[in-house]
């Protein structure tokens, strides 16, 4: 366990943000925001991911219908 735990840390700590990569805006406007990966309290591994920046719009989320993935190039689906 505690070599899981390491691995992690040591990833958390190399992983650049969006804006290090020159990554923090997408070509439709919105903010690109990375979320490093993380182990909750319980124990569980979150995988670090991509996503929009919050706002209050549905709009502009990647998952949206009419929008596409910047980073894979997958078409939403989801009715906003």
């Amino acid at each position: 366990m505690r070599w899981f735990i390491s691995v992690v840390i040591v990833l958390t700590i190399i992983s650049p943000s969006a804006e290090a990569r020159g990554g923090g805006r997408s070509s439709g406007g919105g903010g690109i925001r990375y979320t490093r990966p993380a182990i909750d309290r319980n124990g569980t591994y979150r995988q670090g991911h991509y996503s929009t920046s919050p706002n209050n719009s549905k709009l502009d989320n990647w998952s949206s219908k009419n929008n596409v993935n910047p980073l894979t190039g997958k078409k939403g689906t989801k009715n906003p």
